[in-house]
């Protein structure tokens, strides 16, 4: 049976599985598969060569479908986000950078582009559902068993089955605000969990509060969601908007909500699942380790531990899954589509920079290359300082390169060159030791205390050199365009480049399409 329908809006998963399957993007898998290690095997190999979304149709121990890897390109990301092109993604970002630091109109141009903003705005405000097909079947009590779903194990060595890329959402027990943020989840019995959350998140902080008031807090799991609902609560960018308006901001239309059955929660109205339930403030079990996303098993942590009440699902439901471990994964595509988003906001935040790169294998945060307009002496470590304090994700960023405008970023042997021909290591190096630093980094000497790296690999003007430097090779611009112009004529035409796509994700997979193609001679 085809559990995909066609027609059923954009924040609908079922729409954008359809889509995918238009586009030749989906591939259903109908042989039996074990949620336990093998699911994760399978769609981590596919993953790896850049292959489509899969839907397995037939699991080991559960009637419940299970989709992955719809986020396993940039291209996917961007379809899901309503955009035909990357390049569209930057774009978006400028309407976020606006919304960050917005500025009084000064012409006519500008009011009519501030009035498509609020317009904008208004239009992200979410929809209210009243007969949400999240709720089309309703389990309460001892009805409510976790065994029951799909849950997956991805590594051998993982402490138990995971929710992954399910919504968390909490409301403030004062303020009434609600956050949505995507955490881990461990199963610990048929009916509890525990949700593995950073404390200076806001489900941490919502649990802090209702611990000091006395209260239990109420939350909802929300699975199965339009992934563009995935990205705006993976986007930390500091503006007082909720993750409802962020999404409906990326796709130009409101998120459809609609009340929880037994808790005072909204959640996105067409989720195939949704859990409810409270957490008991000082109820912990230990939650872990699992494979995380710097390629290596994490610790054993207490954590908050979830009792469930009540399952709400649609008829005949898809479960939504993913799983972390060394890049490629689709957390690091994520990260590269999120990095298209945050080049606007950052240039209004350091308005040096031209343009900056995560590059996937750094793990979309361990190391950034920025490029500047360079003006003055010292300016590049000063962007690097600026770099590690303007957003909050950028906290955890281990390495930072400073290159002139001229580089691409995105192209590694330009960077390479400007390291090994720029820096001198005893001048051009700028360390920060003992820094707050991530947890999960081992190669720290000290869990969750680390230092920081800045490398100016910029021309070097003014005080900053004590000799002259040679002239950069170059051909003339005249004698360029001459050579544009009489390459079909020289013959020259049906010459094709064979060298890598310039950019670091496009290299490497280049270079593993070629390994391939070697191995299988």
């Amino acid at each position: 049976m085809n559990l995909i329908q066609k027609g059923t809006g954009f924040h609908d998963m079922r729409g954008f599985l359809s889509l995918l399957e238009e586009r030749g993007q989906l591939k259903r898998i109908k042989k039996p598969v074990d949620p336990n290690l093998e699911l994760a095997a399978i769609s981590d190999r596919v993953l790896g060569i850049g292959g489509p979304a899969l839907l397995f149709e037939n699991i080991v121990g559960s009637s419940v479908p299970v989709a992955v890897n719809l986020l396993g390109t940039v291209d996917r990301i961007t379809w899901c986000m309503g955009l035909d092109r990357v390049e569209e993604l930057e774009e978006l970002g400028e309407k976020l950078s606006n919304l960050q630091n917005p500025e009084p109109p000064k012409n006519i141009k500008k009011t009519i582009q501030y009035g498509g903003l609020i317009w904008d705005l208004f239009r992200a405000l979410p929809d209210r559902d009243l007969t949400p097909p999240c709720r089309q079947i309703v389990l309460k009590g001892e009805q409510v068993d976790l065994d029951n779903l799909p849950l997956i194990r991805p590594w051998p060595g993982d402490a138990g089955k995971i929710i992954t890329f399910g919504l968390v959402i909490t409301k403030d027990p004062e303020t009434k605000t609600p956050n949505i943020g995507v955490y881990r989840l461990q199963q610990q019995s048929k009916q509890t969990m525990t949700v593995h959350w950073l404390s200076v998140r806001g489900g941490a902080r919502h649990l802090r509060k209702a611990a000091a008031m006395g209260k239990k807090l109420e939350v909802a799991i929300a699975v199965g969601v339009h992934p563009l609902i995935l990205m705006a609560a993976a986007t930390p960018i500091p503006v007082n908007l909720s993750e409802w308006i962020f999404a409906g901001l990326y796709s130009g239309k409101g998120v459809p909500l609609s009340k929880c059955k037994t808790i005072d929660l909204e959640v996105p109205s067409h989720s195939e699942f949704v859990l409810e339930g409270t957490i008991t403030p000082g109820e912990e079990m230990n939650d872990g380790p699992f494979g995380d996303h710097m390629g290596f098993y994490g610790g054993v942590e207490p954590s908050p531990l979830i009792r469930f009440h009540c399952i709400t699902h649609r008829k005949e439901p898809i479960f939504l899954t993913t799983f972390s471990g060394r890049p490629p994964k689709e957390e690091a595509m994520m990260a590269i589509a999120l990095n298209r988003i945050y080049t606007p906001i950052l240039r209004r935040q350091i308005t040096e920079i031209v343009d900056f790169f995560l590059p996937m294998e750094a793990l979309s945060y361990k190391l950034a290359i920025i490029s500047i307009n360079k003006s003055y002496p010292g300016q590049a470590k000063r962007s690097a300082i600026a770099f590690w304090s303007a957003l909050p994700q950028f906290t955890y960023t281990k390495f930072v390169v400073v290159v002139d405008s001229t580089i691409n970023v995105r192209d590694p042997r330009q960077v390479v060159w400007a390291i090994s021909s720029l820096v001198d290591p005893q001048r051009d190096l700028l360390i920060m030791e003992n820094t707050p630093f991530d947890s999960l980094d081992f190669a720290s000497e000290n869990i969750g205390l680390g230092g920081r790296l800045a490398i100016d690999a910029t021309t070097k003007i003014g005080p900053e050199k004590n000799h002259e430097w040679g002239e950069p090779l170059n051909h003339s611009d005249k004698l360029k365009k001459s050579i544009d112009n009489d390459w079909e004529k020289l013959g020259l035409s049906d010459i094709k480049s064979n060298q890598p796509d310039p950019s670091l994700f496009g290299y490497v997979i280049n270079e593993v399409i070629k390994l391939n193609h070697i191995t299988n001679l």
